[in-house]
């Protein structure tokens, strides 16, 4: 990504949190603080129209990597505004970011997306 002085800047991927192998759905008991946490990360970054409208862009790619040049138009948002609603996402585990020179290639996480749908399936 580019930095406000035009230098190259490299981010760093966060892994998905630990418990993403976990199988604790919403009905089954009461979260614990940390499980509540983890959750309302993760559905706070895909609360955002502009966010689950890129998780959808990436996700109609036929769960190909999607180019961060290739999100820009379809949004109608700014790179570096199109950026950071994409860090916000790799960071809440959402999509996974590889990057190649200059360029970020997203791919979804669907691990985490499977997590979010037993968790909100009724137990």
């Amino acid at each position: 990504m580019y930095g406000h002085n035009g230098r190259v800047t490299t981010e760093q991927t966060l892994p998905a949190p630990a418990s993403a192998s976990c199988c604790t759905t919403l009905t089954a008991e009461p979260l614990d603080a940390t499980e509540a946490q983890e959750f309302a990360r993760t559905l706070k970054a895909l609360a955002d129209p502009t966010r689950l409208r890129l998780v959808s862009l990436v996700a109609a790619n036929n769960g190909s990597e999607t180019c961060a040049c290739d999100l820009i138009d379809p949004v109608g948002l700014g790179q570096p505004t199109v950026s950071h609603h994409l860090k916000i996402l790799v960071d809440a585990g959402v999509l996974h970011r590889e990057k190649r020179g200059v360029w970020s290639y997203y791919s979804l996480a669907a691990e985490t997306l499977e997590r979010i749908a037993t968790f909100l399936s009724p137990a």
